[in-house]
């Protein structure tokens, strides 16, 4: 199964009141594994970058204004994702930009069906416990120390770590190498030796009652009455 964990960063809180889309990172997982295949842009937003926002990831309108629009981006990050399931934190709010700027070139929406909203799974899992994802790093120690500011690729790669432990840890094919696959290979190796170990072979015993022990039974039986069954047969 293909997914596709993504993280945004914008210039403000809504893109209904002017501000917009500056930077998508995105990475693919298949099979609750990362596969390596990242993407990432940073797009021109064609107006100013707010304080607040510049303190948050720490791009400025001088060093956007180099790159590209959305709109000379947008087939590249519809091709990346495809149609597989989006992983998003807090998904409302990276939804409302991307759908937006899809919105205004007059392209598909993509419903929001197709998202896994890992704010949601957390505080569903960890009801009442903080559930940022910084929060959610410490709780399942993924190393964030390389993340200084908020940067879309970066936090992105982080959820992944953070998604793959609430679903419950990275599964490993038998077949596909790692301590899971060796332990298949030691625990077949060991039923091997087990099947092709041969017994030595002995000849069957029997055991006769002495004639006390004959008398002490019927003596038991004849004790027991009417409740046996056989009697009663």
């Amino acid at each position: 199964m293909r997914e596709i964990v993504l993280d945004t960063e914008t210039t403000g809180l809504r893109f209904d009141e002017g501000h917009r889309l500056v930077e998508i990172g995105a990475v693919e997982i298949v099979n609750l594994v990362p596969t390596g295949k990242t993407y990432h842009v940073y797009i021109n937003p064609e107006r100013d970058m707010p304080e607040g926002a510049y303190n948050v990831h720490g791009l400025s309108e001088a060093f956007l204004r180099e790159y590209p629009v959305f709109k000379d981006q947008v087939q590249g990050f519809l091709d990346f994702i495809a149609e597989d399931p989006l992983v998003i934190h807090n998904a409302p709010f990276d939804m409302g930009f991307l759908n937006g700027e899809l919105g205004v070139l007059g392209l598909p929406l993509i419903p929001l069906t197709r998202v896994v909203d890992t704010l949601v799974m957390a505080r569903t899992r960890f009801p009442g416990s903080p559930a940022s994802l910084d929060a959610l790093c410490k709780r399942f120690s993924v190393d964030a120390t390389s993340r200084t500011k908020h940067g879309a690729l970066i936090d992105s790669e982080l959820l992944a770590e953070v998604y793959l432990n609430l679903k419950g840890g990275r599964q490993q094919s038998f077949l596909g190498g790692g301590k899971a696959s060796q332990g298949a290979q030691s625990a077949s190796a060991s039923t091997t030796q087990a099947a092709s170990f041969e017994r030595p072979k002995r000849e069957p015993r029997t055991f006769s009652l002495t004639p006390e022990e004959e008398k002490a039974h019927q003596s038991m039986v004849e004790n027991l009455g009417d409740k046996v069954l056989w009697k009663k047969a």
